[in-house]
């Protein structure tokens, strides 16, 4: 009786070990196993065997992992201080330099997220952080894929999400593109007028051609002035018309002069002496 409850409890022993014995990995999990401490192999996925006692399995999850960087306090280039946070997208491509290369691989990769975010944005300017993102994000996933390489893991993106500036820093940015879009809007009004001499003067030269054409101009210059409803109609007078009225007031005079000296001098040349009858 003895003996019996002895072997039942030996069989139950037994099975529980083949039965602990056995591991179900999912298709995006893998297990390191170790052989009395040593590295043995990589399995999975799927029904593996791991022996109790003498084999232990660690689990390594292949799925791309989505990691939160803290806002980093960061000194650019030009001396401005900002904080910056990102997120950074990474997966395990080697469970076995994971789990050996390193203690724990997503504590060591989150603490070189940071070290980086704030040594690469070092080297650039503000400008830089605020319009080239995409080529610090680049250059911040190079950083990043290179070093944990090591540890078998793949950064395969890195995003920064904000730029925080102080109050101050702000206001300046501020200014500056008002300033900027002042500049543009005078650049832009010296082209204009540029532009308007340039067809003023080709318009000067078409109507000095044509004397008559400045006088059509000016009719309907008048002609639209007096369509709107205005008492008051200043309209000035050409210079062209007062030249030509001079103009013949010179032409009268320098006809008038010869002919007033020529009767005086007929007429009076041929009338005799006065007294000239009564002396005869």
């Amino acid at each position: 009786m003895v003996l019996s409850i002895s072997a039942g409890v030996v069989i139950l022993f037994v099975a529980m070990l083949v039965i602990s014995a056995f591991r179900v990995l999912r298709e995006y999990e893998r297990g390191v196993v170790f052989m009395l401490g040593r590295f043995w192999k990589v399995k999975g996925p799927g029904l593996i065997l791991v022996i109790p006692a003498v084999q232990q399995m660690v689990r390594v999850d292949l799925r791309t992992v989505v990691m939160d960087v803290p806002p980093q306090d960061v000194i650019s280039r030009d001396n401005v201080s900002v904080k910056v946070n990102a997120v950074v997208y990474f997966r395990v491509v080697d469970p076995q330099l994971a789990i050996i290369q390193v203690a724990n691989f997503l504590e060591a990769t989150s603490q070189l997220s940071q070290t980086t975010l704030r040594s690469v944005l070092g080297k650039h300017e503000l400008d830089e952080m605020l319009a080239g993102r995409e080529q610090l994000n680049l250059d911040i996933q190079k950083v990043l894929d290179a070093q944990t390489d090591g540890w078998g893991i793949k950064v395969s993106n890195v995003e920064i999400k904000h730029v925080d500036l102080n109050e101050s820093m702000v206001r300046a940015i501020a200014r500056q593109a008002e300033a900027e879009r002042e500049r543009r809007a005078k650049v832009i009004h010296a082209e204009g007028e540029l532009q308007a001499s340039v067809k003023l003067l080709e318009a000067a030269q078409m109507l000095a051609k044509e004397p008559t054409a400045m006088q059509l101009r000016y009719m309907q210059t008048l002609t639209q002035i007096a369509g709107d409803k205005s008492s008051t109609i200043v309209f000035p007078l050409p210079i062209d018309l007062l030249s030509a009225v001079r103009a013949t007031f010179a032409g009268g005079a320098a006809v008038g002069s010869p002919v007033g000296s020529g009767v005086g001098s007929g007429v009076g040349s041929p009338l005799p002496p006065a007294g000239g009858p009564g002396s005869a």
